[in-house]
């Protein structure tokens, strides 16, 4: 079980990413060109959040269950990023991607829609590159 988690965590996190920066240059883009908020960007952001949170749920399982999360051993360089650094940022970048889709629901401007959900959105992505374990980093993921 706990392999295939392991290898569902990973897979989707492809799908945040493409996503993610989906709805980023679709925000970025409709603000800067002053467009409107429309239905395919309402279902695009939520299909995000939707991804994020999924892959949180998930996150949280392999949280409880993985050898990698050990607080006793927090001093070494993997424990730590698995125990506190990965989840830390993950965290923060997922409450980011919700309060941007719940303020730009709320918002009654266009422009402000698109705003808040590039600024949000965007912040949320670029945590949770900073999260991610990639190879290059040496953390025990490949």
């Amino acid at each position: 079980m706990y392999t295939g988690l392991v290898h569902a965590h990973s897979g989707l996190r492809w799908v945040v990413l493409i996503l993610l920066t989906a709805a980023v240059v679709v925000a970025v883009g409709k603000w800067q060109g002053r467009s409107g908020y429309t239905d395919s960007n309402r279902k695009l952001y939520l299909f995000t959040m939707i991804a994020v949170h999924t892959q949180l749920v998930i996150g949280l399982i392999l949280y409880v269950i993985s050898p990698k999360v050990n607080f006793s051993m927090i001093g070494d360089k993997l424990y730590r990023f698995y125990t506190v650094e990965h989840t830390i940022g993950m965290l923060i970048a997922i409450v980011l991607v919700t309060v941007g889709y719940s303020l730009s629901k709320r918002a009654t401007d266009a422009v402000k829609k698109q705003r808040l959900v590039g600024i949000f959105y965007g912040i949320g992505l670029l945590l949770i590159l900073a999260s991610i374990p990639w190879p290059f980093r040496d953390l025990g993921a490949g």
